[in-house]
């Protein structure tokens, strides 16, 4: 099977399982303040801090001039709120420096790699934070990887042990923004529910039939079986 089929069964038995995803609507600035809020959270505490955020700073400008420990308290519900204030206040200052305002409209031009090399230069943005902002806010076919995303790739086996899961997912799937941003969202679904990083619940698993680790799992719960009753 090719990476297109494969991807496409994926995506199809993700669909059948957990239904088709809904794609975010995101302004650009938007989207990058959030995903920042997002790491090592929830989605629900990156939302709460989202919102406090706002209302506490309704401006960018107000937010780009706030005092770090401001904008620390305003999104201490998200975790890690002191990296992320100081994060967030340098992209924003950067932003305006640079661009005049806080405009990210600029990106869509492409190409592809310069608004990539771009956002990487910003204080606090990896390579996960700039492909889910050229994605889901300018619907460039960039495919993001977190933590779900690369826990469940490796353990269905695309990606390979040392490789680099940005650079081997984005070479494997064709340039399909759309497919690219089902597949995203429904992995993540995956991985919360049921390719969990401990006690994955693989006889449950709509990938059972061809995840690498799903098939080991499964034949060592046959072999462990006790005689005269089926493994299920």
């Amino acid at each position: 099977m090719n990476d297109r089929a494969a991807t496409d069964w994926v995506v199809g038995r993700l669909r059948e399982a957990f239904g088709a995803p809904e794609l975010p609507e995101s302004d650009p600035m938007e989207a990058l303040v959030l995903t920042v809020l997002s790491q090592n959270t929830n989605d629900r505490n990156r939302d709460r801090a989202y919102r406090s955020l706002r209302r506490r700073f309704p401006s960018w400008d107000l937010l780009a001039d706030a005092d770090p420990a401001e904008i620390a308290s305003a999104i201490r519900v998200g975790g890690l709120h002191q990296q992320k204030a100081v994060r967030i206040r340098d992209v924003l200052q950067r932003i305006r420096t640079e661009r005049g305002r806080f405009d990210l409209s600029f990106l869509a031009d492409g190409p592809i790699d310069a608004g990539m090399d771009w956002l990487l230069a910003s204080p606090g943005v990896g390579r996960k934070t700039a492909s889910i902002v050229l994605l889901f806010a300018f619907g460039f076919p960039v495919f993001p990887v977190d933590t779900h995303v690369a826990r469940t790739t490796r353990r269905i086996g695309w990606v390979r042990p040392g490789e680099d899961p940005h650079r081997r997912m984005n070479a494997i799937l064709p340039p399909d923004s759309r497919r690219m941003a089902d597949l995203h969202l429904l992995l993540i679904e995956l991985g919360r529910r049921l390719c969990r990083p401990r006690n994955p619940d693989c006889p449950r698993c709509p990938l059972r039939e061809r995840c690498e680790t799903g098939r080991r799992a499964l034949a060592e719960d046959t072999v462990s079986a006790p005689v005269g009753r089926s493994a299920e």
